[in-house]
């Protein structure tokens, strides 16, 4: 039986699996603050990054559906391990069941179309998450658009623990910035442009640049999103005018409201309220 969704305008919705999708919502939240949206963070299964395709599918299906609920008809999915295993599959196959007038948009494709104009000498690194690494998503994006530029990747696996406990400016942490900026430039030796392939990544912004060597530039996603979805946006009226705009932003989470208001300060500059939701 096909489920009713509600057909009137509603909240953008940003969905990720734990905190990082909030660097990407406060990025879009910045470029357009008059919409409305909803975060949802599935933060009781996360992390995403070390599971498999199947079950990163379900569960981002089952949060798009979620959201879908609540009333947005449009979703981002503020993951690189979600936007890499499952935004094809629910676009091409969820989406024309559910509802096809609705969009779900992910973040690899506006962070790999700004590469082309920057990298001068065709080699890109990817640093990311061991899912994100292994789902080659970022490699096959970048060769639909420019096949010329050779792709090297490195997973970062203690990287998101570290934001997550409050370790990003920590002593130890310069020891796994170090190794995996290493790891990622002795693939190849030509790489001038890095991508930082999750969303955790810009909290240590400050030590990777630190060791990453001069002539190198990295680059971070959400101001690339916020970018790319404002230029949606605009070139989708249809789309626009399903979206809802009074300035404001709720947020939901799997996880206590507590454990979330409390990790979320790391990545936000302000209080939130937040209300815990199954999905």
């Amino acid at each position: 039986m096909k489920q009713i969704l509600p057909s009137t305008p509603g909240p953008i919705g940003v969905f990720d699996s734990g905190y990082g999708g909030l660097t990407i919502l406060s990025k879009i939240r910045e470029t357009l603050p008059q919409y409305d949206y909803i975060y949802l963070g599935d933060n009781a299964r996360a992390p995403y990054g070390t599971r498999s395709f199947e079950v990163v599918y379900e569960f981002t299906l089952q949060a798009v559906i979620k959201l879908f609920g609540m009333g947005c008809q449009l979703v981002i999915l503020a993951c690189n391990t979600a936007s890499a295993k499952a935004l094809r599959s629910i676009q091409m196959n969820d989406l024309p069941r559910l509802d096809p007038t609705r969009r779900v948009l992910g973040v690899i494709r506006p962070t790999v179309e700004c590469i082309g104009s920057i990298t001068r000498s065709r080699h890109v690194g990817v640093l990311a998450t061991a899912g994100t690494i292994k789902s080659e998503s970022y490699p096959l994006e970048v060769h639909k658009l420019f096949p010329d530029i050779k792709v090297s990747g490195e997973a970062c696996p203690l990287w998101v623990p570290l934001v997550e406990n409050n370790e990003a400016q920590g002593d130890g942490t310069d020891y796994f910035v170090r190794k995996y900026i290493n790891e990622l430039l002795a693939k190849d030796r030509l790489i001038d442009t890095v991508i930082l392939g999750c969303t955790h990544f810009p909290l240590l912004l400050p030590k990777i640049q630190q060791y990453m060597p001069a002539g190198i530039t990295t680059v971070t996603q959400g101001e690339l999103v916020a970018d790319s979805l404002k230029d949606y946006l605009s070139r989708h009226p249809e789309i626009d005018k399903k979206c809802t705009k009074g300035g404001r932003c709720v947020y939901r989470t799997t996880e206590s409201e507590d454990k979330f208001t409390e990790s979320a300060s790391v990545f936000l500059n302000e209080s939130i309220k937040v209300e815990r939701i199954e999905l």
